[in-house]
């Protein structure tokens, strides 16, 4: 990775809100490529980085993933709920504990041969938001609770078990639009569930 702090210049910060994560304005300068700079702002929204597991079940072949209201995709126009992977924001967790705790509380399952494929970022432009993506095998002695969430935070989540093969129509038809359960879905395709 190439540092590129000499061609950054952050000129003002400005808290836009601190309601729930932080909101900021940014004023920066940028050295474009032809050396000159170019003043801009934006807005940076900044709610922590996440973690995500797919819950496979390898015997079953089958997926296990939740179901939930998300307020923000309700006013952009969705109006189901959304199908995605277990997943929850670190809380300066280290991503490996936190998704251990996300997958019991979620899902209700205790996953074994946990292990990180990726991380990414899904919108750059407005969010510092890194995720970082598990997978980890799941069979009827992992389902150690019933899942659906942390009530006193207001969660009230649906656990769903599918065959492999409707999660990937259920991706391809747009019932399941979630990038980081694409991501983990598509990994699954390619690395797990390949006959």
């Amino acid at each position: 990775m190439t540092d590129i702090s000499a061609r950054v210049r952050i000129e003002s910060e400005t808290v836009l809100s601190d309601n729930h994560y932080i909101l900021k304005r940014i004023e920066f300068s940028w050295r474009r490529g032809d050396g000159s700079w170019h003043r801009s702002a934006r807005e940076v929204y900044d709610r922590g980085d996440g973690c995500t597991i797919l819950l496979y079940d390898p015997a079953r072949r089958s997926v296990i993933l939740t179901r939930q209201l998300r307020i923000p995709l309700y006013m952009h126009g969705y109006r189901d709920l959304f199908i995605e992977t277990a997943a929850g924001v670190l809380d300066d967790a280290d991503p490996l504990s936190r998704i251990l705790s996300e997958a019991e509380e979620e899902a209700g399952y205790t996953p074994r041969n946990v292990r990180k494929v990726m991380e990414c970022y899904t919108s750059p432009g407005a969010v510092t938001e890194k995720i970082h993506l598990f997978v980890g095998e799941v069979d009827a002695a992992a389902k150690t609770g019933k899942g659906g969430g942390l009530a006193d935070e207001g969660e009230d989540i649906e656990v769903l078990e599918l065959p492999f093969a409707e999660a990937i129509a259920m991706m391809q038809d747009g019932r399941i639009c979630d990038a980081k359960t694409m991501l983990l879905l598509q990994y699954a395709q390619l690395h797990i569930f390949t006959e």
